[in-house]
């Protein structure tokens, strides 16, 4: 409930500003130690990340209750936005963009930790949840973007606004396309802020979605093997509708004004 998010955000706000804050029953403040309050933002940042990885991948209109209060911090207490991005680029390459390559005398094992897979014991993780928890990481990147807390003053610009979400689109465009990574990433983003875009950038934006159909959507078909089309087919059967209807629907899940009285 709306309530219940501005509990939470005041809790995080209080702590950040210095004051006293009663958690797991005692009382702490970031006064207590000289680093404290760098601790706290760096802690902070990662949880938030941390929460798209777990909370998002399985919960897609999760995004939208954190990323408001992700992006009303960063608003007040910018250090935590600035962290936010380190853990977020450094969990999910593509959130940059960013495909690391493969460099001389890189174990394999290293590489895989860098494009964003998570290793144990020489394991790697499965694919199916690898590209959830980058779906989820890129979702509350692309809510958080679109998104102010409704209380704020909303004097200055937004910290980390719709045109850093032009610009990786834009970039990830610019970009050879990676076989599942590159299909599943663009319709998560695009699910999420593709109607905030349209409406921001319009005429602009439409260019780009054609664009997407008619260059981008074939270089992906090239590289893509027949076990690797599920991800491709949803993009381009999502891109079609938009076109057609000429129009992205608003995101599933997306806070409506109803929300904030609960």
């Amino acid at each position: 409930a709306g309530s219940q998010l501005r509990e939470i955000f005041d809790k995080i706000n209080n702590l950040l500003s210095g004051k006293s804050v009663l958690s797991g029953g005692r009382t702490v403040s970031v006064t207590q130690h000289p680093q404290g309050l760098d601790f706290v933002y760096y802690k902070l940042a990662e949880k938030f990340v941390n929460q798209g990885e777990e909370e998002v991948a399985s919960h897609h209109d999760a995004a939208f209750p954190i990323a408001v209060v992700a992006s009303g911090i960063w608003e007040l207490h910018p250090r935590v936005g600035d962290l936010f991005l380190a853990h977020l680029h450094k969990k999910c390459p593509y959130s940059v963009p960013f495909y690391p390559a493969l460099k001389e005398g890189t174990s394999m094992e290293e590489y895989q930790r860098m494009l964003g897979y998570q290793v144990k014991d020489s394991k790697v993780e499965e694919q199916d949840h690898f590209l959830k928890r980058m779906s989820g990481l890129i979702r509350l990147y692309a809510a958080i973007i679109q998104l102010r807390w409704p209380y704020g003053n909303k004097q200055g610009p937004h910290p980390h606004g719709l045109n850093y979400g032009w610009r990786w689109l834009a970039q990830m465009l610019n970009m050879e396309p990676l076989a599942d990574v590159t299909a599943t990433l663009l319709l998560d983003f695009l699910e999420v802020c593709g109607n905030a875009l349209m409406k921001q950038y319009q005429v602009q934006f439409w260019k780009m979605m054609l664009l997407i159909r008619e260059d981008y959507i074939p270089r992906i078909e090239a590289i893509t093997t027949s076990g690797q089309m599920g991800s491709l087919m949803r993009f381009k059967q999502f891109l079609e509708k938009c076109l057609q209807q000429k129009e992205i629907p608003l995101p599933k899940g997306a806070l409506q004004s109803s929300f904030w009285r609960s």
